[in-house]
């Protein structure tokens, strides 16, 4: 058998680090990764139907349009409404400042509502995401 080619993640005392403890690590040192990914459908009750029946989610939230599904490593969202891509969740501590930096570095505005709080961007390489404050 071949040794593993990748780098097994340890913390400070040498124990290995699992999903949860990594997936704590920011990515900068002010923007954290959150564990939602949001999509957007025109056909909300079909897209529920199917996450539920295809897939055995269990549902976890509910509002007017939205839907929520714990899946185990991430939650899903499942908005009514006009289609966007998958939104991936971050979490900074200024919004707008993080926001003019995103901005200046390539990113275009998508949608923002401060009342959701919700600041979609989608940046140079087609990934969009919403920035939060947290």
């Amino acid at each position: 058998m071949e040794p593993h080619r990748y780098k097994i993640n340890r913390n400070a005392a040498g124990q290995r680090r699992d999903c949860a403890a990594i997936r704590e690590l920011s990515v900068n040192a002010s923007i954290k990764s959150g564990r939602d990914v949001i999509i957007r459908t025109e056909n909300w009750q079909a897209a529920i139907k199917f996450y539920q029946s295809a897939l055995g989610l269990k549902a976890k939230h509910h509002s007017p349009g939205m839907v929520g599904f714990e899946t185990g490593s991430f939650c899903l969202y499942v908005e009514q409404g006009p289609p966007h891509g998958p939104v991936f969740d971050f979490y900074v501590p200024d919004v707008q400042a993080a926001k003019a930096q995103l901005l200046a570095a390539g990113c275009v505005l998508i949608e923002e509502d401060p009342a959701r709080p919700r600041c979609y961007l989608r940046d140079p390489f087609g990934i969009t995401f919403n920035i939060a404050a947290g």
